[in-house]
C-alpha cells in the first residue's frame, strides 16, 4: 500500500463524479467519487484539504481512499 499524501481539491464535478486534487508534491491527480471514503452522496468541494493514497488506474495515477481533513 502506498503512503498517504495530502492535497487540495482543485475542482470536482459532482454531476459527473470526478475531478482533480492538487498534490503537495507532484502533478495534479485524478479523483473519482468511488474513491471518496464515506456513506451516502460522496462529493468534494474546491479548496477542501484531503488525505489520500495513490494508485495506478487505467489512465494513469489516481487518488484512492480519499478522506476530507
Amino acid at each position: 500500500m502506498s503512503e498517504k499524501e495530502q492535497g487540495t481539491v482543485k475542482w470536482f464535478n459532482g454531476s459527473k463524479g470526478y475531478g482533480f486534487i492538487t498534490r503537495t508534491q507532484g502533478e495534479d491527480i485524478f479523483v473519482h467519487f468511488n474513491a471518496i471514503v464515506g456513506d451516502g452522496y460522496r462529493n468534494l468541494e474546491e479548496g477542501q484539504r484531503v488525505e489520500f493514497t495513490v494508485a495506478k488506474g487505467p489512465k494513469g495515477l489516481q487518488a484512492e481512499n480519499v478522506v476530507v481533513l
